[in-house]
């Protein structure tokens, strides 16, 4: 299995909720143009952004954003970094989590959401799986 895709099923699925997840999907189906690659947020989180609303995400950040309502830079800002940290502490390694970024970034955008889009159904089935057990 590719590094980006590990990183996306063991370091970031479990800590992204349902919502968050349905959001994603909906994006990725959509083309949405919020759904950015390249940057993590729109405005870019630097401090004297921070109050500001976000008008474009990551795939890690739209999940906080559309799906968990945290409308704000600074907001999404901790969201994010809460994620990538505890993606890094899966695989004990320092910035683990920038091969699904790498990856993610770098893709041509069709690829991007075609591949992300099967986990993203992936995750949630899963999730009905195990609720139906």
């Amino acid at each position: 299995m590719e590094k980006w895709r590990r990183v996306w099923r063991d370091g970031f699925v479990p800590n992204l909720s349902e919502a968050g997840l349905c959001a994603l999907l909906s994006a990725l189906v959509n083309n949405n143009g919020r759904l950015l690659q390249g940057w993590s947020l729109a405005p870019p989180p630097l401090a004297e952004w921070s109050e500001c609303a976000v008008e474009g995400a990551c795939a890690l950040s739209y999940c906080g954003w559309r799906g968990e309502g945290r409308e704000t830079v600074g907001e999404l800002e901790q969201f994010f970094n809460d994620l990538c940290e505890r993606a890094d502490a899966v695989f004990s390694e320092p910035a683990a989590c920038r091969y699904f970024f790498n990856w993610y970034d770098e893709a041509p955008r069709e690829v991007m959401r075609r591949e992300l889009l099967a986990e993203v159904v992936h995750a949630l089935a899963g999730r009905l799986e195990s609720s139906a057990a």
